[in-house]
């Protein structure tokens, strides 16, 4: 499945529908925390308008959701 076009706003609002909290701000830079099964899970998101395709991927990866989860989240 293709990777859409999100705005960084769009993605901390599809991240805390999944059980992440916004722990801190260090400028445009948001981060967010989930505690599963004794795993923390910490993604960092810019608070850009668009996201770059690279800097998505890289949320993907540490939030630890396939490309697929992430999507529906995001759209869901």
């Amino acid at each position: 499945m293709k990777l859409p076009v999100v705005s960084g706003t769009e993605v901390i609002k599809g991240l805390t529908k999944i059980s992440f909290e916004v722990v801190g701000r260090s400028g445009s830079h948001v981060r967010l925390k989930k505690k599963l099964n004794g795993k923390v899970w910490i993604v960092i998101v810019p608070m850009h308008r668009e996201l770059a395709k690279g800097t998505l991927s890289s949320i993907i990866r540490q939030s630890g959701l396939t490309r697929d989860e992430f999507i529906k989240t995001i759209k869901g």
